[in-house]
């Protein structure tokens, strides 16, 4: 792979994710591999650059999953691509080592500025002056314009720029493109639930391809030299069957995490808590994935012969870990937001409501006060925290063997069970994978 491109963005908010999906449809129709990825803890939008590429997004953060995991990812993944466009975070320096402005100078990837002008002109040009002058080693080479309203609107931004700044400008999108993504209380929504038709993203390519250079943003995404990061990887034979929920309401994984797994000997075997009866059969293990249980609570909760399955597995010294959503599925259950409570698989005795402000967002590392799930006391791990419930009704007797980085504590235990709110990367420390996998193992062999 010789070309890359980092699509960055002055604020969220700025038209980041519409210039990149856009970009990477309009290129995809020219007959290109695109291989996506996406800056910083996102579980969103990959789904959406799945939607439009066909491929696979992969998360790059340095942070969360460490520099050499993320070169590697960064390698290994887009070598047999055209061009690897990666969609920023937030600002451009918003972030600090998990920025996008930080990956593009960790990766040394130009990076293109999306700048929102809807009600500005020449002081588009200071804007720009300011970001690719904060810190010089970092190669902003082009700005896309959003939102212009008119040629004179036009000629006098791109003027200013012209005159002031390295950068160049690539394109515009005008004002009046209609392409909008659904939204909801965690974001936009998913790939997987369509909410980008194939007209629009047809159509959308084409904006692109009218109002942008393409064949000038190819030469600018040439990068300087091969990485030096390594691709070699070792799976070992599979030794546990793990049952992955993944659907509708459990859709939050991030896919290194699950290459992880299998890497450490773990066969995913795929199932639907929202539609499926019972677990899979002959399986060492359950992960519950975060998502978004609370609106599809009611469904959930009619579903009594899987609750009581996973409730059955539980009290049964089965292994089950569960991030977010996967947790609050594991309560007595979801209290929504006119009241209801929705009954859950009441492994815990804790009971999730859902608030109308975001309860917790933020970057998180966490250490093991005793031995668990993923190896032994004192092992650390990170990942991120974003969710609109919170837990009520606390029952202090449920064990918490995470020490957080923020003074809280959390990772509830009961018997082989292992729940919170963090999303954690594996990337941070793969031997804890590979702790999961023997844990699994070995409470097998002891049923």
């Amino acid at each position: 792979m010789t070309k890359a491109i980092i699509i960055a963005g002055t604020h969220s908010g700025s038209g980041k994710t519409t210039v990149t999906l856009g970009l990477m449809a309009a290129l995809a129709k020219r007959g290109l591999r695109v291989q996506p990825f996406k800056c910083g803890p996102d579980f969103i939008d990959p789904s959406l650059h799945k939607l439009v590429t066909g491929k696979i997004s992969r998360n790059l953060d340095s942070w969360m999953a460490g520099e050499e995991f993320t070169e590697k990812t960064f390698t290994c993944h887009s070598k047999n691509s055209d061009i690897a466009v990666i969609e920023g975070v937030m600002g451009m320096y918003d972030g600090g080592e998990s920025s996008s402005a930080a990956l593009a100078e960790r990766l040394s990837v130009p990076v293109v500025l999306v700048l929102d002008v809807r009600s500005a002109a020449e002081s588009g040009a200071a804007v720009v002056k300011g970001f690719e002058t904060l810190n010089p080693d970092v190669s902003l080479r082009g700005v896309i314009l959003n939102r212009i309203a008119s040629p004179r609107h036009l000629q006098l931004v791109s003027d200013a720029i012209g005159k002031h700044c390295k950068a160049e400008v690539l394109g515009y999108l005008p004002r009046n493109v209609a392409f909008g993504i659904p939204e909801r209380h965690l974001g936009l929504h998913m790939g997987a639930e369509d909410p980008i038709s194939r007209e629009a993203i047809a159509e959308l390519a084409e904006t692109m391809e009218e109002f942008v250079d393409l064949d000038r943003l190819l030469e600018i995404a040439r990068l300087p030299g091969d990485s030096v990061a390594e691709c070699n990887t070792v799976t070992m034979p599979a030794t546990v069957r793990l049952a992955v929920a993944r659907d509708k309401a459990f859709c939050f994984y991030y896919e290194d995490n699950l290459d992880l797994l299998r890497q450490a000997g773990a066969e995913l075997v795929f199932f639907s808590p929202l539609v499926d009866s019972r677990i899979p059969e002959n399986v060492n293990g359950i992960y519950l994935g975060g998502g978004y249980p609370e609106l599809y609570a009611g469904q959930l909760s009619k579903n009594k012969e899987m609750l009581r399955a996973v409730k059955e597995w539980a009290e049964a010294d089965g292994v089950i870990y569960a991030e977010c959503g996967g947790f609050m599925y594991l309560t007595r259950g979801i209290v929504d937001h006119d009241g209801q409570l929705h009954g859950m698989a009441n492994v815990f005795p804790l009971q999730a409501r859902m608030q109308n402000r975001r309860a917790s967002l933020g970057y998180r590392e966490i250490r093991l006060a005793e031995d668990g799930l993923f190896g032994p006391a004192g092992t650390v791990l990170r990942g991120h925290e974003f969710h609109y419930s919170s837990i009520d009704e606390q029952d202090h007797a449920v064990r918490k063997i995470y020490k957080v980085n923020n003074g809280t504590e959390e990772g509830y235990c009961h018997k082989n069970v292992l729940g919170g709110y963090m999303h954690l990367h594996f990337g941070s420390n793969p031997e804890a994978v590979n702790a999961m996998v023997q844990n699994m193992q070995k409470q097998s062999l002891q049923k």
